[in-house]
């Protein structure tokens, strides 16, 4: 009986060191794409001096470039490799040609190069519908070349999907994939299960903000903190939802419970926000771009996973790492990238506490702001309460002092804000101001007027904590959260879907 519950102890001993390993290698990571359409490209060798700088471990390559898999070599970063759209119908349809690309562009780099995937293809049937009809010969025939040289283990093989193949995905229990693609969905899964590979999601909140026509709030596709009254309810789950991109995640999950495919891990392949945007764009801007990268890459490190599977890790990565000048289309396209050509950051990411991938600022500087276009008489009603009972000191915007030029509400009002907001530390809900402020990570100094929290002043106040008043009053309050210290057929159906949710946002 004493053997017996000895080898029931140790059962329990390995089962828990059993959980324990998984728990940890399942951990989220955070990686970063590599676009190459630059007029200045980087060498190998400098992309990867800054991959490492940044403490980035992860890189997603759209081909299978031998300077760069070269470059990467003895730097243990994971890889994943790609084939190219327009080399996967040749693949799809030869088990020798997908063996010699197999043979060209992994085994003669592996195992210096830390190759841990291979996306075959991107978007296809999205992008590329015609080589739709191979692509699960193509995914069978590559990992096939993976099991012949006892690769398939260390290296998995998937797809990445456009988020845009879900229908009817708001609420998320609603989500299916588009049944005209179930021929090639359905064995797409299976083939993943079977080999015990991931689903490739390409995940864009952005897009699904704009297509929404106001009906998508952009806190809520950027992260921020919303109020419990505010947040998403799936009326059939009774889940909240506090961000699109969770959203899009669950979603997809429920389409493949559609399918009876359950337990499939998901990788998102792409996710981001454009710096920069034409006339037509009016979101995509450096603070927007920084809040929601920012945001995401502390949300995915976290661990925290979706409402529908909380604390499974959803590994993501960020689109991308530079801006890409030559690619066609709209403003935006050429400004997704997290550094210039030169390895320049093209803004600040806030990450402190949220460990030391592309963590290049720890210093949290952020400033509170006017909001473009906000109303006069709203600006100068904020800018009265906070030189009066907000107890800012304005006296730098008297007359002959450094902050009085320009003689504007709107100059004056970003003094007093930012003022009030570094007062009270930064405060959740000290920036906002019945919605005509905003908080940024661009100094709003100029000349010789240097606003409190810049570089090389802190500002003076007094210890008062009096607090702006709540946005239930009448008089002007600050009620948002601070941003920084803590997501086509989707937003169609979203626009639906928020409708019927049993949360509201008013």
């Amino acid at each position: 009986m004493e053997v017996r519950k000895d080898s029931i102890a140790v059962l329990l001993l390995l089962l828990i060191l059993a959980v324990s390993s998984v728990s940890a290698a399942e951990d989220a990571f955070v990686g970063v794409n590599l676009g190459t359409d630059l007029s200045d490209m980087p060498s190998p060798t400098v992309v990867v001096a800054l991959l490492k700088a940044q403490n980035i471990r992860h890189i997603r390559l759209y081909d299978a470039d031998r300077a760069m898999l070269l470059a990467l070599a003895n730097t243990g970063i994971q890889v994943t490799v790609s084939v190219p759209n327009d080399q996967l119908l040749g693949i799809g349809q030869s088990n020798a040609t997908a063996a010699n690309w197999i043979t060209r562009n992994v085994i003669a780099h592996v195992p210096a190069t830390n190759i841990t995937a291979i996306a075959v293809g991107s978007e296809v049937l999205t992008a590329l519908p015609n080589a739709a009809p191979v692509l699960v010969s193509a995914l069978k025939f590559i990992h096939s070349a993976l099991v012949a040289s006892n690769l398939d283990r260390q290296i998995k093989v998937s797809t990445p999907h456009s988020s845009s193949i879900i229908l009817d995905s708001f609420p998320p229990s609603q989500a299916f994939f588009n049944r005209s693609w179930d021929k090639v969905m359905v064995p797409v899964l299976k083939f993943l299960q079977s080999t015990d590979s991931y689903l490739m999601l390409n995940a864009y909140p952005y897009y699904d903000y704009m297509q929404s026509n106001g009906v998508i709030p952009l806190d809520y596709a950027l992260f921020r903190p919303l109020p419990p009254n505010k947040e998403a309810v799936d009326a059939n789950t009774l889940l909240h939802y506090t961000n699109v991109f969770d959203a899009i995640v669950d979603a997809t999950y429920f389409a493949m419970s559609y399918l009876n495919i359950t337990n499939l891990p998901i990788v998102v392949t792409e996710s981001g926000w454009p710096s920069k945007g034409d006339s037509a764009e009016p979101d995509a801007t450096l603070d927007n771009a920084n809040t929601y990268n920012s945001n995401l890459i502390k949300h995915v490190l976290n661990n925290t996973g979706t409402p529908k599977h909380p604390g499974i890790a959803v590994s993501t990565y960020i689109y991308e790492l530079y801006n890409e000048d030559l690619r066609p289309g709209s403003v935006s396209e050429k400004n997704w990238g997290l550094f210039d050509a030169n390895g320049l950051p093209v803004y600040t990411l806030h990450l402190t506490g949220a460990g030391t991938v592309l963590a290049n600022d720890t210093t949290n500087q952020t400033f509170c702001v006017t909001k473009d276009g906000a109303d006069r008489k709203m600006l100068q009603a904020a800018l009265d309460w906070a030189c009066g009972p907000g107890k800012v000191d304005c006296s730098p915007m008297l007359q002959g002092q450094p902050c009085y030029e320009p003689d504007n509400v709107v100059t004056h009002a970003t003094y007093a804000f930012n003022a009030y907001y570094q007062k009270m530390a930064k405060s959740p809900g000290t920036c906002d101001f019945k919605g005509v402020a905003t908080i940024t990570t661009t100094d709003p100094s100029h000349g010789s007027c240097i606003v409190p929290g810049s570089a090389g002043r802190n500002g003076t106040f007094d210890n008062s904590t009096s607090l702006a008043p709540s946005s239930n009053s009448t008089t002007v309050s600050s009620g948002c959260s601070v941003m920084f210290d803590t997501v086509g057929s989707f937003a169609t159906s979203a626009i639906i879907g928020f409708l019927v949710l049993t949360a509201v946002f008013l």
